[in-house]
């Protein structure tokens, strides 16, 4: 399974990915969910792929040789040359449906277990910040200030302080914090989501990727926060009032 957030705020969005596969309790494994095309000065654009591995890795592959080859698309359009990110999302969301029509005959009835999805986020240049869920069937939706986070894989246990804490506003610095919460959270109530973590940092209006980093399972930082967690939950728990009619 995986776990990945796309998180927008007024500052710049925040990225991170789990690392892990598994396809069964035995067949542990570890791949990058994360992937990212830059042309300084001009765009970043960030792609957080869930669900099959191997439709994500082709949706990947695709989308790389349109950057490496544009001559042999009749539009010529790729990632590095769409003049919006709403079109940046419209060829993501064609090259799963490729990949989709691809694979369909020969998947037969199988072809149901072969689902992904992703998150793409980024700048280009002439236009803010946005974010985008891209679903199986290729099409997609975009955040918005009520709704300024995306979750793709295994997001039900991360979810709830995501929902309570993440604001627009938030410091970068702050909204890291939540992502890797939102992280342990999951890590704790979900094996198939694990270690290394991959995250990623865009600053509105720089154009190139500033901070991205892999954090590993004894981060010294990562340890610290989890701890920490633990023990404000439980000071939090133990300073609500008991309900009046319990034992």
């Amino acid at each position: 399974m995986t776990y990945c957030v796309g998180l927008r705020l007024d500052r710049g969005i925040i990225f991170a990915s789990d690392t892990r596969t598994n396809a069964g309790f035995d067949n542990i494994a570890s791949f990058r969910k994360m992937h990212v095309w830059e042309e300084k000065g001009d765009r970043v654009l960030v792609l957080l792929g869930a669900g099959n591995l191997s439709v994500s890795q082709s949706v990947v592959s695709l989308l790389t040789e349109d950057i490496a080859d544009p001559g042999h698309d009749e539009d010529g359009r790729n990632l590095l040359n769409a003049g919006t990110m709403f079109q940046a999302a419209r060829i993501v969301g064609e090259a799963l449906r490729e990949v989709h029509m691809t694979n369909g005959e020969t998947l037969g009835p199988n072809a149901a277990a072969f689902q992904a999805s992703f998150v793409l986020g980024g700048q280009i240049k002439g236009e803010a910040p946005r974010l985008f869920q891209i679903y199986n069937e290729g099409n997609f939706i975009e955040a918005t200030t009520d709704t300024p986070f995306f979750q793709i894989g295994e997001h039900k246990y991360g979810k709830p302080i995501l929902d309570r804490v993440a604001v627009p506003e938030m410091r970068m610095g702050d909204a890291a914090k939540l992502l890797l919460i939102s992280f342990d959270s999951t890590l704790r109530s979900n094996l198939s989501v694990g270690m290394p973590i991959d995250m990623l940092i865009y600053r509105t209006d720089t154009f190139f990727v500033g901070e991205q980093s892999r954090i590993e399972a004894d981060d010294p930082y990562f340890r610290s926060l989890s701890m920490g967690w633990s023990e404000a939950l439980r000071d939090a728990f133990a300073n609500i009032e008991s309900y009046t009619n319990g034992d």
